[in-house]
């Protein structure tokens, strides 16, 4: 069943930002509660930041102003017959410290009072009765496991960078860079720190067909595709920015998972699909089989034709059959799950810039479970020695 597009309300953004700036928790543990991107925060935190000042009206700013320097002024000189109710003053003092953990609570303690407040500081036992604590707790020192916490930083690097792994591709990740740990370390530290994988869910369909155009048969069913270039699959997806819609075709290899040529456009026609083939077909060795759906764009004569002279045998997914190409279906819902639908995009080419990194990332350096947690490109030699 699918999801609707994640939008955030002014609302929302500023609940997030009210937490931001209560510097109670971590950048990355707001992000991660909340299933956001951190650089999320640093803008709307930013944006509420620039333009606090302009939501107060002038005038009305300066009379609430004066009115509550009066009120601070009344509220001062009722305070100043309350000095020396200690049951108050503890009271007020408890409800304020609920919210603090014991390691805070520590840190309030004076051991040494300052020689200027001697005469009038508490003991380090009343201290302690105040806030609740042990005394004796105060003067143990915990060990630092030095390789744990090691492990959570990477962990949480990971996650700043990264923030779309779960914990088996996190745990992939950090054999890589020479941690010695399991998979099960890796997913309690995970759950320790609250970091989970920020993803985002939503389908698509761009396949209009046009009667009069010639369609061909699908010829994966039960195929053994065991090389690179046995089978390349293509297709068009939408995706919303500020202002519009906009499109993007891709080509994928089968085999090799490798992400081979893409193109974003504004409008979905020949000339979109067209250019995303051509420059696949000049930076690689040809493939057997191309698989389509059956749009209208890849239906008509010019593209049919391109294959054709080149020896390329033509399949096509059978009617309202979207699992016929699921190869690149897959790559659609990781792209967009993983990064397009975390972000808000305000022009194409900010799009474009942000799509070119991700596909580097997919080809060069993100884990694939389908290919034994390899990486596309680094998996295919074929495509190292082609690449322009």
């Amino acid at each position: 069943m699918s999801k609707k597009r994640t939008k955030y309300t002014s609302t929302f953004k500023t609940k997030l930002v009210l937490e931001v700036l209560q510097n109670e928790s971590t950048l990355v543990q707001i992000a991660s509660k909340h299933n956001i991107l951190p650089q999320n925060l640093q803008n709307w935190k930013k944006t509420f930041l620039a333009n606090a000042e302009i939501a107060m009206e002038p005038s009305k700013a300066v009379k609430e102003y004066k009115d509550e320097l009066i009120k601070a002024q009344e509220r001062n000189e009722r305070l100043t017959t309350l000095v020396g109710k200690v049951t108050v003053e503890k009271e007020w003092l408890v409800k304020k410290l609920k919210s603090l953990d014991l390691s805070n609570l520590k840190q309030l303690v004076e051991l040494k009072p300052s020689s200027s407040r001697a005469s009038s500081s508490l003991s380090v036992n009343h201290q302690c009765q105040l806030l609740d604590i042990n005394r004796s707790g105060l003067y143990y020192k915990p060990r630092v496991n030095n390789t744990k916490q090691s492990i959570k930083n990477h962990i949480t690097k990971v996650f700043e960078q990264i923030p779309i792994y779960g914990e088996k591709k996190v745990h992939q990740q950090l054999l890589e860079d020479g941690y010695k740990v399991s998979l099960n370390t890796v997913a309690r530290y995970r759950q320790a720190l609250g970091l989970k994988a920020v993803l985002a869910v939503k389908q698509v369909n761009t396949t209009i067909p046009i009667k009069a155009h010639k369609k061909y048969s699908y010829k994966l069913r039960r195929l053994n595709i065991n090389h690179s270039n046995h089978v390349w699959s293509t297709d068009i997806t939408y995706i919303k920015i500020a202002g519009g819609m906009v499109y993007m075709a891709a080509i994928i290899d089968w085999h090799s998972k490798a992400v081979l040529s893409h193109r974003i456009s504004n409008t979905m026609d020949s000339q979109l699909v067209m250019s995303v083939l051509n420059d696949a077909l000049e930076k690689y060795p040809h493939p057997e089989i191309f698989n389509t759906d059956q749009g209208s764009q890849y239906t008509s004569e010019i593209h049919t034709q391109r294959l054709k002279k080149l020896g390329i045998t033509i399949s096509m997914d059978g009617k309202g059959r979207a699992t016929d190409n699921i190869c690149i279906e897959r790559f659609w819902r990781s792209a967009k799950c993983e990064r397009i639908y975390l972000n808000e995009y305000q022009s194409i080419s900010e799009l474009i810039t942000d799509v070119d990194g991700y596909i580097e990332f997919y080809n060069h350096r993100r884990f694939h479970e389908t290919l034994k947690y390899k990486k596309p490109m680094c998996n295919t030699p074929i495509f190292h020695t082609t690449l322009k």
